[in-house]
């Protein structure tokens, strides 16, 4: 009979503080505007997202065994709305690139692949 390594609680809470760390770097990818921009990266997504600073900076640095519930949901909230807002961004880049190159063009038909959206307007 073997021991297990981790009860299956903690193996749970430590999947959540992956996923967490995971949305939290991914935030921090999207918002720092260079070496150096880190804290102030986290300050700007707390004041968009609501999500204290010190979540970014201990999931960065220091893990929790843990997570509470509000911070998993406000992360995951937050997460959420960043893929949408760059989705919306991608978009209009598209829009942009369509007049400027045509709807033909390779590099148009893959930004609308990634993006979702169906050609219809093939010939």
């Amino acid at each position: 009979m073997s021991k297990e390594l981790l009860p299956s609680e903690q193996k749970m809470d430590a999947a959540l503080v992956d996923n967490c760390a995971d949305w939290a770097r991914r935030l921090t990818q999207t918002e720092a505007r260079g070496p150096g921009d880190l804290e102030n990266a986290w300050h700007r997504l707390e004041a968009r997202y609501g999500v204290p600073w010190r979540v970014f900076w201990c999931l960065r640095y220091r893990r929790p065994k843990a997570v509470t519930a509000a911070i998993y949901a406000r992360l995951l909230a937050a997460y959420e709305q960043e893929c949408e807002r760059q989705t919306r961004k991608l978009r209009n880049e598209l829009e942009i690139t369509k007049r400027k190159v045509g709807a033909n063009h390779a590099a148009v038909r893959a930004a609308a692949a990634l993006a979702g959206e169906e050609d219809n307007d093939k010939a």
